[in-house]
């Protein structure tokens, strides 16, 4: 008798908490809506979402509570509610003469539902920082930007603020900055770096807990690469190399120097072989290494010499000075022999069959752009869009295509990114289901950061 009178009391006790919860003051409520999960799953019924001081405060079924008790309401019906999106690909650079430019693109990530991004690498860390500051006072609107810092890569570096190792002294001085830096990650770059000073970084940095992306150079394995403790592979050259039969072979050419980069990925398409991929898929899934695939970038360089994007209306919100850092890569799509034209295209097929057999195996997937300056015609807030839907044409469904986007908490070990409550209120309401069609992600109704509406179409 007196367990079930404690049973009783406990029930009451929860309902009677619950109400004093509800009937508390709320900033924002966001009403009878569809709720879309972080992991790209649709929840029954329909809900209202209570926002308070930058998080979510309450979830509630549509039926279950009266309306109307936040300072301001809005109507989410026949809507969806999603996390504001996560562009886990992004770079702010360019110098002390483009960052104005630079902040322009904190508006348009918002503008484009992105609350949230990774830059990858650049030379505007200590502006990013700054931005990041600004925000969190509230006198900026901005994406929460999480980075890399500068890349690491070799002397004579091909990217402006690289740090530059060429020995055990140098890597070690040069992770102890980026974490004077207190960045989110480290990114490593393969345009001069030796495979040595390459995987002395990942081994320096696993032993110092510190979370590893980038590209690799091809003087390594991608087993090695695995091995030493890369965390999540930029772009797919390098998983292509992972699922090569003559990987090992084509690894000493590039070291002897009778092979190149660009010329080696015909021999490695000639010579992927489905059993050592599964192979490779089952390492990257058992050592829980991301990848993020940036099939869009891929998509708008192939075809540089087919399509003519300049009159992109995005263009206009350009200066001169950053749309002059698109010219190196235009040029070089537009002098190119018929035959590397071709072979372009035809690798950019291969990656988007890649992109699906990575997600077959069970391969965690990370959505990201690759925008900013260099990049031609990748812009700042749509490429994200773009990125999504060349997963979804990859044959990965719309709700993992999501997914990917989010995932980048979980890759950058950070808190707070699920659609639950005490999660932070970074929303989007959409006008129209994802789910059905991936090109919904464009149809934004409201926009909220931290708790705040900063767009309402």
């Amino acid at each position: 008798m007196i367990k079930k009178i404690t049973i009783v009391f406990l029930f009451l006790l929860l309902i009677a908490c619950n109400e004093h919860k509800l009937s508390s003051s709320f900033d924002l409520e966001i009403n009878n809506t569809t709720l879309i999960d972080e992991k790209g799953n649709q929840l029954n019924g329909l809900y209202d979402v209570f926002l308070k001081k930058g998080k979510i405060a309450v979830i509630t079924e549509t039926d279950s509570a009266p309306t109307n008790r936040a300072d301001t309401l809005i109507d989410g019906t026949d809507k969806f509610l999603l996390l504001g999106f996560w562009d886990n690909h992004t770079h702010f650079r360019g110098g002390p003469d483009l960052i104005d430019q630079n902040e322009v693109f904190l508006e348009q990530f918002l503008h484009y539902g992105i609350t949230t991004v990774r830059d990858a690498g650049g030379d505007l860390t200590p502006q990013i920082n700054e931005w990041n500051a600004q925000s969190s006072k509230g006198t900026i609107l901005a994406p929460t930007i999480y980075t890399s810092g500068p890349k690491l890569d070799g002397k004579n570096a091909r990217w402006q603020g690289s740090l530059e190792v060429n020995s055990i002294l140098e890597i070690e001085n040069a992770l102890d900055s980026l974490q004077r830096l207190n960045v989110d990650c480290v990114k490593l770059y393969d345009s001069t770096i030796s495979g040595d000073m390459y995987l002395a970084i990942l081994r320096q940095a696993e032993q110092r807990n510190m979370i590893t992306s980038g590209h690799m150079p091809f003087t390594v394995t991608l087993d090695e690469a695995i091995d030493a403790g890369l965390d999540n592979i930029e772009h797919l050259y390098y998983v292509l190399k992972g699922c090569s039969s003559r990987e090992r072979e084509i690894t000493e050419d590039i070291k002897s120097g009778s092979l190149d980069f660009w010329g080696s990925m015909s021999q490695l398409i000639d010579s992927y072989d489905e059993e050592t991929a599964q192979k490779t898929f089952s390492k990257l899934k058992k050592a829980n290494v991301y990848v993020t695939p940036t099939l869009h970038i891929g998509s708008i360089l192939s075809y540089l010499d087919e399509i003519d994007h300049s009159s992109d209306t995005y263009l206009d919100l350009l200066q001169p000075e950053f749309i002059a850092t698109y010219e190196g890569r235009i040029r070089s799509a537009l002098n190119a022999s018929d035959e590397a034209k071709s072979n372009r295209k035809e690798l950019q097929q291969f990656f988007i069959k890649l992109t699906r057999s990575l997600d077959d195996a069970g391969v965690k997937l990370l959505a990201g752009s690759d925008s900013g300056a260099y990049n031609s015609y990748i812009y700042p807030g749509p490429s994200l869009h773009g990125e999504l839907e060349e997963l979804v044409k990859a044959g990965i469904p719309p709700s993992k295509a999501l997914s990917a986007m989010y995932r980048g908490a979980a890759f950058l070990k950070k808190d707070g990114y699920q659609l639950k409550v005490d999660g932070k209120a970074n929303l989007v309401l959409l006008n129209q289901n994802p789910l059905k069609d991936v090109k919904a992600t464009r149809d934004i109704n409201v926009v909220i950061k931290d708790g705040i509406v900063i767009l309402k179409n």
